[in-house]
């Protein structure tokens, strides 16, 4: 595939999940916010609207508002630049799984920073899974692309076919 399609791939790809995710929060807040939680499945799937303003399980909730700012926002978004700059410099080298995961992580990244700073430092979580005490913490489409793109990340590289140059340079050793 030539790069120029890889690139417009990833930025279709993580475009579409951003709007998943943004539009999946709204419509938590228009069909959750202010009312009972919703179960399915003997409550394994709980739908409940939550604002969180820390991390992940609420790490960080109690933060001042600039080193909230600072840490949840600016940080994590500084990171996803510097992770959209890699992944354009070597997105020759990515196959389709690796380029996808990568999408995943800047997208469910981006989604959670659009909300800190549209919605001063709320997150809006509406999810939670599990049997009987037995659950996740509250999460979001975001959390969900973030966790899928690093699981993805781990299968491309446990999968990965080492480069010819990595064969011949182990046969030489020999």
């Amino acid at each position: 595939m030539k790069d120029s399609m890889k690139v417009w791939l990833f930025c279709l790809s993580s475009v579409l999940f951003i709007g998943c995710d943004q539009v999946t929060k709204h419509l938590a807040k228009q069909h959750l916010m202010f009312r009972e939680p919703i179960t399915y499945l003997h409550k394994t799937i709980i739908l409940e609207y939550v604002e969180n303003t820390g991390a992940a399980l609420s790490l960080g909730d109690n933060l001042s508002k600039p080193v909230s700012f600072w840490l949840l926002s600016i940080g994590p978004l500084v990171c996803l630049l510097a992770l959209f700059i890699y992944v354009m410099r070597k997105i020759h080298e990515f196959n389709r799984l690796k380029l996808f995961s990568f999408s995943l992580i800047l997208a469910g990244g981006l989604g959670n920073i659009i909300d800190r700073l549209a919605h001063d430092r709320h997150v809006t979580d509406f999810m939670n899974v599990g049997i009987n005490n037995f659950r996740t913490g509250i999460f979001n489409v975001a959390d969900m692309c973030v966790t899928a793109g690093v699981i993805g990340l781990l299968i491309a590289a446990y999968t990965e076919k080492p480069k010819q140059t990595e064969i011949l340079s182990a046969e030489e050793a020999n």
